[in-house]
């Protein structure tokens, strides 16, 4: 048995090792095939980026928002890090039976160590084939977060860790036996029963059955080696190696996720400014997105391979949840699987120029295999007969709600790279779905994505009983005003919208907050040009908008505090903006910077909480009725603001609010972002539909959010559902401003001209409050 032994696990290692050495050389080369990023921006702060790691691994800070996988996760991670040396001791029990490691073998600590961690493993371990087995696609269809997977892959690697835990044990065991441990003992509290079974046996029975586990130890674990070397895309095994580098180079140097601000387009690694780009020499060579697998950044092939194919993203996505195509796990597996095919042929030198002209000639691509040719002639973007890697549908499906980047476990940058393919197909291809080049145009024409003149943008301002102050008419600039109050497309021109932007302006008016509008010098941020993959014309309407309001804030020529030859420069703590759209509220304060604008940025709810905690609003008429809260996708998961529209609500005499099932962090979009805004939906179920479903189910009388965007679309789905008799016709869908505002107004009553007052209790003016900054 011992011969046997030794030439079965020897011969395992000389295959194993120099195939998986190989494999690791593969896999860096294939990830080099990716362009660089922007010098920096992911190697800033090694400190920070190495605390997050340790905190990240340690913590499973991620895994653990599903608290049992978590946990069972987290032991068989500790177990594959820390358990090796029980390898090697397999290795020397192959020549002597009773051998031990020196200087651990025998420190108690260590045993205990190996008892418990060994013990969790394997627990651990069959917790999650447990998991997996009751979530079968073939019992939960579409539902089931392996969907789409491979399965043979998760079951091997999970079958290989069993056996080896369980090997662990019974070699455990065994070496009690061997040892003539003949009571319990603590270095041996958790394999103590096998050593009670095997004691009776004979020290050559025990001394093969050492040798035969300590076989199966080692070569199960080498036929593991072998397996994943051999298919160097197993995310599901190559994760394990892979996500320390991924989560170390991740985009926030500090933990945070890629949400917030999209990146900048860049080409060679250097950002695109559309201003010099093609006065550049080589700019006629600028790559404008992605159109081959090649042209995504290093970190994103990197990306693409670490993905474990967990499924948590595609659990979380609404386009999945409603039967569209689009799977974040199956889009990066796709990715991946075609990266690492093409490969061999890029490796050579394949690949083309600017003119689509071949880089290698027929000599250098001559021993590329067949099948690395035939995947280089894949389009990246293309339907199921142009045989595309990612079908337009897919790509087009996005809402960028970030529910897959919230939810991965090893920190993939889903929306970064759907947003760059969709840049190459707008740019480049113009290939998009039709209704948005409406949009498009009304955004190039007149600021706005509903084509409306711009004086438009102060129709609203004739609907309130005081006066708005706006920039360049009424105030020369904002130098004495608290907040520019920032109103956005949708609050200005939208309808449903409109109610929200006069109920906060008079909420401001009540509280005494000095501010100010930009009226018809208001551009549309450009959010959804960006998404939509429109770099161009989001970083023109930006520029614009930056230099509007840096012109409004007084920064011209001059330091930060001193006149000199222009008008007085205001301090950045000083420029302070107020939004009630989420979406003109995150690049604002989180895109803008990219163009040089710098300010503090607040959302409506932040400074409401603030002015409720201040004093200066005081709700006291109660608005009866259950309510329920959606989160918007751009205030919660993006800028992780989940608190003060809470605060706002409980803070109304006589509303009960009751969550729904998916909220705040999983909280479920409305089907607005991402420009989906702007397109139709064809398939599936509509995404907003899905959402009131949810809210209906609570039987509310109120359905609050805090978003124009959100409160267009669960509107037009809650008029659908009463209209077709499945809400009850009293259902409101409003925003917390209008809540707050029907609550804080004072009854009317005669004034000495015989009119009527309203907010006769508002406090004198104060010093504008300080809510919390941004993220």
């Amino acid at each position: 048995m011992q011969l046997a032994a030794i030439i079965v696990t020897l011969s395992l290692t000389v295959v194993a090792v120099p195939l998986f050495v190989r494999a690791i050389a593969q896999i860096v080369r294939f990830v080099r095939i990716g362009q660089p990023v922007p010098a920096g921006t992911r190697t800033d702060d090694w400190k920070a980026r190495t605390a997050t790691l340790i905190r990240e691994f340690l913590g499973h800070t991620r895994m653990n928002r599903w608290a049992v996988v978590g946990v069972a996760h987290w032991f068989v991670a500790i177990g594959f890090l820390t358990l090796p040396p029980t390898l090697a001791t397999a290795y020397g029990q192959l020549f002597q039976a009773d051998w031990v490691l020196p200087l651990l073998g025998g420190f108690l600590p260590y045993e205990i160590y190996v008892e418990f961690i060994g013990l969790a493993t394997t627990l651990g371990i069959a917790t999650l084939i447990v998991i997996r087995l009751l979530n079968l696609p073939s019992r939960a269809g579409r539902k089931s977060r392996f969907t789409g997977s491979k399965s043979w892959q998760a079951y091997f690697v999970e079958y290989v860790i069993f056996t080896i835990g369980l090997a662990i044990l019974v070699l455990r065991g065994l070496e009690g036996a061997l040892h003539g441990v003949d009571h319990y003992e603590a270095g041996y509290f958790a394999s103590y029963p096998l050593v009670a079974a095997f004691s009776g046996l004979e020290t050559g029975a025990l001394q093969n059955l050492v040798y035969f586990w300590a076989m199966v130890k080692i070569g199960v674990s080498l036929i593991w080696m072998i397996t994943v070397s051999l298919n160097t895309n197993m995310g599901v095994a190559w994760h394990r190696f892979l996500a320390f580098p991924n989560i170390w180079f991740k985009r926030e140097a500090k933990g945070g996720t890629a949400l917030g601000e999209l990146q900048p387009m860049t080409s060679g690694g250097k950002p695109i400014d559309f201003e010099t780009v093609f006065d550049e020499e080589g700019g006629e060579e600028t790559q404008f997105g992605v159109s081959q697998v090649e042209h995504f950044s290093w970190k994103g092939i990197l990306d693409f391979s670490t993905c474990t194919e967990c499924g948590r993203c595609q659990s979380q996505c609404p386009a999945w949840n409603t039967g569209k195509p689009l799977s974040p796990k199956l889009l990066i597996m796709s990715l991946r699987d075609h990266a690492y095919a093409k490969a061999p042929y890029l490796l050579a030198g394949g690949g083309k120029n600017a003119e689509g002209e071949e880089r290698a000639g027929a000599e250098q691509l001559a021993d590329v295999p067949a099948g690395a040719l035939a995947e280089a002639e894949r389009p990246l973007v293309g339907t199921l007969e142009e045989n595309g890697v990612i079908d337009p549908d897919v790509l087009w499906s996005c809402t960028t709600c970030g529910a897959c980047v919230e939810q991965c476990p090893v920190d993939i940058e889903h929306v970064d790279h759907i947003v760059d393919m969709r840049r190459y197909q707008v740019m480049i291809e113009s290939a998009f779905p039709s209704e948005a080049g409406t949009m498009l145009k009304n955004l190039e024409k007149k600021g706005n994505p509903w084509g409306l003149a711009k004086k438009q943008r102060l129709e609203w301002t004739k609907e309130v009983d005081f006066e708005v102050p706006i920039v360049g008419k009424t105030v020369e600039d904002l130098t004495d005003v608290d907040y520019l109050y920032w109103v956005g497309c949708a609050g200005a021109l939208e309808d449903r919208a409109k109610k929200t932007t006069k109920a906060f302006a008079e909420l401001l008016h009540i509280a005494g907050v000095k501010f100010a509008i930009m009226g018809g010098d208001e551009k549309c941020t450009g959010d959804s040009a960006r998404r939509l993959g429109n770099e161009f014309l989001f970083q023109q309407l930006g520029e614009e908008n930056v230099a509007t309001l840096n012109a409004a804030f007084g920064e011209e020529d001059g330091d930060d505090t001193a006149d000199g030859a222009g008008a007085r420069r205001l301090p950045t703590s000083k420029k302070k903006i107020v939004a009630t759209c989420p979406h003109c509220f995150n690049t604002i304060a989180n895109e803008y910077p990219q163009l040089g604008g710098h300010y503090e940025v607040i959302h409506h709810t932040q400074l409401l909480q603030h002015l409720i905690d201040e004093g200066r609003l005081v709700p006291v008429t109660p608005v009866e009725g259950l309510i329920t809260y959606h989160d918007p996708c751009y205030l919660g998961r993006h800028n992780t603001v989940y608190t003060p529209p809470r605060e706002i609500i409980g803070r109304v005499p006589g509303l009960r609010n009751e969550e729904m099932h998916r909220h705040k962090e999983r909280g479920f979009c409305c089907g607005a972002g991402g420009a989906r805004m702007w397109m139709e939906e064809r398939i599936g179920k509509r995404i907003n539909n899905e959402r009131v479903d949810e809210a209906l189910s609570l039987d509310p009388d109120i359905v609050s959010t805090a978003c124009p965007f959100c409160l267009v679309m669960l509107t037009d789905s809650v008029n659908g559902k009463k209209n077709e008799g499945q809400a009850k016709e009293s259902v409101q869908v409003v925003d917390v401003a209008q809540l707050l505002l029907e609550s804080v107004r004072t009854p009317a009553g005669p004034d000495d001209d015989g009119g009527t007052t309203a907010g006769t209790d508002a406090p004198e003016p104060d010093p504008a409050p300080e809510p919390a900054p941004t993220r």
